[in-house]
């Protein structure tokens, strides 16, 4: 399994105001899709901002978890899950 690129990634309650913020702070945004997700940039660090929901704040990982991407999925889902991680399929559309 090779890591290819990870980011933190932090719900928050207003998306425009979030990237502003970071923006301010000297993040760029790397990418964008809309009022789903949004990455930013800096120095050593990407960080995701997902829009804050009921669902997310009562269940899940909470308000941060870690994102990456790898260069072979199937083959780091079951690395995960020899290390008796679990993992959720999701059938969503994603970058």
């Amino acid at each position: 399994m090779i890591i290819k690129e990870s980011n933190v990634i932090i719900n928050v309650k207003d998306m425009d105001n979030s990237i502003s913020f970071y923006e301010s702070i000297g993040f760029s945004i790397k990418d964008r899709w809309g009022n789903h997700y949004a990455q930013l940039v800096a120095p050593g660090i990407v960080i995701g901002l997902h829009p804050s929901s009921a669902a997310n704040s009562v269940s899940g990982s909470g308000n941060v978890s870690i994102g990456f991407t790898t260069d072979n999925f199937e083959e780091t889902k079951q690395s995960v899950q020899k290390l008796s991680i679990p993992t959720t399929d999701r059938l969503e559309e994603g970058g």
